[in-house]
């Protein structure tokens, strides 16, 4: 039951003094029954006029802040100090009318999982669908938990991770031909080949660290992506492509959405001179009580 410190700073730099339009931060971990927080607080320089708090069609925690100064620096630092109690593989519970694939969500459930197990991308020769058809045997066959477990571990046997500090992320057929990707393209891919299957499927933005403090996981430094899948019996349940980690095991949430774009942690816009903009840097630093700050690497946001 780690106590876990989170850092996380954006900056945003300018060449001369911009005007900051409205901006929404998603930056506030989720509370849970395996995530409490014991306190969190978030600084913005220059500060806003005001700063409102809302909760999201997903029960996000959305801090939205209006300016009214110009700046040539705009730095959002997120601090929270939370217990996190993770799950892992072992604690994974199922119907039993649904540990063997494939299986029907329950008429009371599926209503409200439906725009989650829709697709969102063109897969018009159905190669998504291809790949993922590769983990189901012949029906009544295949584990449940055990297709959705060897899918997550073969994004990161079969794929190679490479940061891109571009804005954007690949579509699931480009991560496909390609063979890379971060960390939200493993996580996109993954969703579109579990829903190509009939799973309810979730974008997950937040943290991950190594809870033994020895080594940062993949994705460590920045914000993380990954993946929650619906299960009857345990209802959502994280699957993460790029580090194979089924569980929360290092896993701290702060978004959940349908797409990635209903997701981003920091957004907004500015006005001034053409060109002025200069850069974004983020840093994040995420650790248990006990192990020393890792050293966060500055990179783009998610």
């Amino acid at each position: 039951m780690p106590l876990v410190n989170l850092s996380h700073v954006t900056t945003y730099s300018y060449s001369q003094p911009a005007r900051f339009g409205e901006h929404r931060l998603m930056v506030r971990p989720r509370e849970s029954y395996d995530q409490h927080l014991i306190s969190a607080e978030l600084k913005i320089d220059p500060e806003p006029r005001e700063v409102r708090w809302l909760h999201d069609v997903f029960g996000n925690s959305v801090a939205v802040a209006s300016f009214d100064r110009r700046a040539e620096q705009l730095r959002i630092e997120s601090r929270a100090r939370l217990l996190h109690l993770p799950s892992d593989l072992e604690d994974v519970h199922i119907e039993e009318y649904a540990r063997g694939y494939p299986f029907t969500y329950s008429s009371e459930e599926m209503p409200d999982l439906l725009r989650s197990i829709e697709r969102q991308h063109l897969d018009p020769l159905r190669r998504i669908d291809t790949w993922a058809r590769r983990f189901v045997a012949s029906p009544g066959a295949t584990s449940t938990l055990g297709l959705l477990t060897e899918m997550t571990k073969a994004i990161k046997r079969e794929f190679t991770y490479l940061p891109r500090h571009q804005k954007g992320t690949q579509s699931p057929l480009e991560t496909l031909e390609r063979g890379t990707g971060t960390c939200r393209d493993y996580a996109m891919f993954m969703i579109e080949a579990a829903r190509a299957l009939g799973f309810a499927a979730r974008f997950v933005s937040g943290y991950v660290y190594n809870p033994t403090g020895k080594r940062r996981r993949i994705g460590g430094g920045n914000t993380h992506a990954w993946v929650r899948i619906y299960i009857p019996g345990s209802g959502w349940v994280e699957f993460d492509p790029t580090n194979a980690i089924v569980g929360t095991h290092g896993l701290i949430r702060v978004a959940v959405a349908r797409d990635i774009n209903q997701a981003i942690p920091v957004s907004g816009t500015f006005s001034g001179f053409p060109g002025s903009f200069l850069g974004m840097e983020v840093t994040v630093d995420i650790h248990a009580d006990g192990d020393p700050p890792l050293s966060a690497d500055t990179l783009p946001a998610l």
